[in-house]
């Protein structure tokens, strides 16, 4: 007798598990992921689901299990997500397109979200190694550009400070800051810190930053954002405080829901995956969808006659 629900034996297979429920889900899960070479996408109903899921499948898989939270943010809010939530996000995103024999988990509303195209984080990312001649000065401004923030102390995700030939910095994707220390302009050593002692620990010889946004605040980014801006709206530019605030390399609460005015095509979570690809999702899931929509709908009703700052249909 299986103890475990069937999968799919080619591509094209649809297969309906039925009444499926708590750990026996997971379990399920994770034997359709090991029976697969290539990437598991599980999409839940809703964040809550999607991060219970995610812990209860990492118990029965050995293999990687990411998770893309959706930004945990009312749409068109006037907030943006917590730097932890893109953190996650764009660690995930940079790892979905080459991700083998592993499980991605998300809620509904991450299928619907819109996306920098595929090529935007590794396009904006650098490493830093030991050895490497580092130009402090140009580091900064390289890490505002990428969306990081200057701050004194480092705590939290994408906060950055340069005390004399010292960088702490906090990367997008780390679980840890880190402390780069300089020799004249040549990188001695990069340790891992923690953030609540300030006390550095283990070495380690290079680091990867990615971007600290979503939206690209480069030169380029803000000249593209300035251009699009005219292609969606008519009030005048200057009475906006969120676009006077990103032409002064400032991303303003709720920065995200205006992702499209910074690219001139945006991508969805589908252009990231790789070619090889199973889907398993919940019977309810066109319905969380179309809740979701419902929700999209009314915020930018609410939203829609703010000629201050104008909402993207």
């Amino acid at each position: 007798m299986a103890t475990h629900p069937p999968v799919p034996s080619k591509t094209g297979d649809l297969i309906s598990w039925g009444n499926v429920q708590g750990s026996h889900l997971a379990h399920g899960i994770a034997h359709a992921a090991q029976s697969f070479s290539g990437l598991t996408l599980v999409v839940a109903n809703n964040s809550s689901e999607s991060q219970r899921l995610t812990e209860e499948i990492r118990y029965f898989f050995d293999g990687d299990v990411f998770n893309l939270p959706d930004w945990e943010t009312l749409p068109y809010d006037y907030f943006s997500p917590h730097q932890d939530i893109i953190s996650e996000r764009l660690s995930t995103l940079v790892k979905i397109p080459k991700s083998k024999n592993s499980i991605l988990v998300v809620p509904a509303l991450s299928l619907q979200l819109k996306l920098p195209p595929a090529n935007y984080i590794l396009g904006h990312s650098f490493t830093v190694k030991v050895g490497q001649t580092l130009d402090l000065e140009q580091l900064k401004l390289s890490l505002i550009s990428a969306g990081y923030q200057a701050v004194d102390g480092v705590f939290e995700h994408g906060e950055f400070t340069i005390r004399g030939a010292i960088l702490d910095i906090f990367p997008m994707g780390s679980d840890q800051p880190f402390r780069i220390e300089l020799f004249d302009d040549e990188v001695e050593s990069i340790r891992w810190f923690n953030a609540e002692t300030q006390r550095s620990t283990d070495t380690t010889d290079s680091i990867e930053l990615l971007p600290a946004k979503e939206v690209p605040l480069d030169k380029s980014g803000i000249r593209t954002f300035k251009q699009r801006w005219f292609d969606f709206f008519e009030c005048d530019p200057k009475e906006s405080p969120l676009y006077m605030d990103v032409t002064k390399q400032i991303a303003p609460g709720g920065i995200e829901y205006y992702l499209p005015l910074f690219f001139e095509e945006t991508a969805t979570l589908f252009d990231y995956l790789p070619q090889s690809c199973q889907l398993i999702f919940n019977e309810n899931l066109e319905a969380s969808l179309q809740h979701n929509w419902k929700d999209i709908e009314h915020r930018y009703e609410e939203r829609r006659h703010d000629v201050r700052d104008p909402v993207l249909p």
